[in-house]
């Protein structure tokens, strides 16, 4: 085996030599590539989707955190002592103000109130048998007096008497939505301990309570005080929910009031907003974010997400075409996100063309061929 490598060495040596041979012409046709010789044709500059950034009015919106919360809640307590004998409602359905929803026992209160009326018819008659008897002097006025006063303690023990005899039906204090019977028949309820029977709330129209940091706050009071945004008015300072799932709930809702007082544990403000729930989707307890619109933007330049670049110092920039059509990088001053979009604070002025599309085949210094893009900014998902 030694001796046959021996031999082919003069083989192997012109076989190594072609290969690099090869490999070094290669290298000079790679190389040569990036010269363009003498009458060469030039390349044509990569055509790139540009947008003409103009100002235009954006309402100020911020996205919150919040819970939804009934408009009304009533917890169904017993006002009268003794036996649960019926249930008078369907679990989980809508009931009306003053609809009966249990029958305590009411014979105690019965006897009770029979026994009020009979003081009182008592106390009556010997009022009006005394009052002819004064006036021939036959009793005392002092006597008069006091049959008059016993007559009138009768009548307020039988009022005292028939109220209780009514607590013992026992209705909806507030129309709403009633949730689980918290007692059934035979339970004993007491008033001294304010036996909970049921829950009533009321879901339409329907509460969302969220909260918002007071920092953020103060920055749009001094933005407003400066003049770089406006003030909206009732109707267009509406609120917009999305729901768990993502959807946009159908009905818009009205900011109901900001609060005054900042939470000092957590820094937030309490802000609260009324919404139509006819069809019963929204519930108390129930998580969603608000789209609230606070204040109107005059002047917004907005520029689609795809067509800004953030390097990892957090520092943003997008390509820009130059009136003699070169690429050149912008910095720019990132505000919140809009929808598809961002709003740029700074960097950026009415009429620049900002590159939207192509960016791969684009860098800065280089020529190329703008041509318009279809992107816009939708300002919401």
């Amino acid at each position: 085996m030694m001796g046959t490598r021996i031999e082919n060495v003069p083989e192997l040596m012109g076989e190594t030599l072609r290969v690099l041979g090869w490999a070094i012409l290669a290298v000079a046709l790679v190389t040569g590539c990036g010269r363009k010789p003498a009458g060469a044709p030039a390349f044509p500059p990569p055509q790139v989707g540009v947008i003409t950034v103009q100002p235009r009015p954006m309402p100020v919106t911020t996205e919150l955190p919040g819970r939804i919360d009934p408009v009304r809640s009533a917890a169904v307590l017993a006002r009268a002592d003794g036996i649960v004998l019926r249930q008078e409602f369907e679990q989980g359905a809508d009931v009306t103000n003053g609809q009966v929803l249990y029958q305590i026992d009411p014979a105690p209160y019965k006897a009770a109130l029979d026994s009020a009326q009979a003081a009182l018819t008592q106390a009556q008659l010997l009022e009006q048998r005394d009052q002819p008897l004064l006036g021939i002097n036959a009793v005392s006025k002092q006597n008069f007096d006091n049959a008059v006063s016993a007559a009138k303690q009768a009548r307020a023990a039988r009022d005292i008497a028939a109220i209780n005899l009514g607590y013992c039906t026992v209705t909806a204090p507030i129309s709403g939505r009633v949730g689980a019977a918290l007692v059934t028949e035979g339970a004993l309820v007491s008033q001294s301990t304010a036996t909970q029977m049921a829950l009533i709330q009321q879901l339409d129209p329907i509460y969302f309570d969220f909260t918002q940091s007071s920092t953020e706050a103060l920055k749009l009071r001094q933005q407003l005080q400066a003049g770089q945004v406006q003030s909206l008015s009732a109707d267009e300072a509406e609120v917009k929910l999305v729901l768990p799932d993502g959807s946009v709930y159908l009905h818009p809702g009205k900011l109901l009031f900001a609060d005054v007082t900042v939470d000092p544990s957590s820094g937030m403000i309490t802000l609260r907003a009324l919404f139509p729930n006819p069809e019963g989707l929204l519930l108390p307890g129930m998580f969603a974010v608000g789209r609230l619109n606070e204040a109107l933007a005059p002047q917004a330049l907005l520029v689609p997400q795809p067509a800004v670049v953030i390097a990892p110092d957090g520092s943003a920039s997008v390509l820009i075409v130059t009136p003699d059509n070169k690429a050149q990088s912008q910095p720019v001053q990132l505000g919140p996100a809009v929808g598809t979009g961002w709003e740029i604070e700074s960097g950026l002025k009415a009429g620049d063309r900002v590159i939207v599309e192509g960016l791969l085949k684009a860098y800065p210094g280089m020529t190329v061929l703008p041509v318009p893009s279809d992107i816009t900014v939708k300002e919401h998902l």
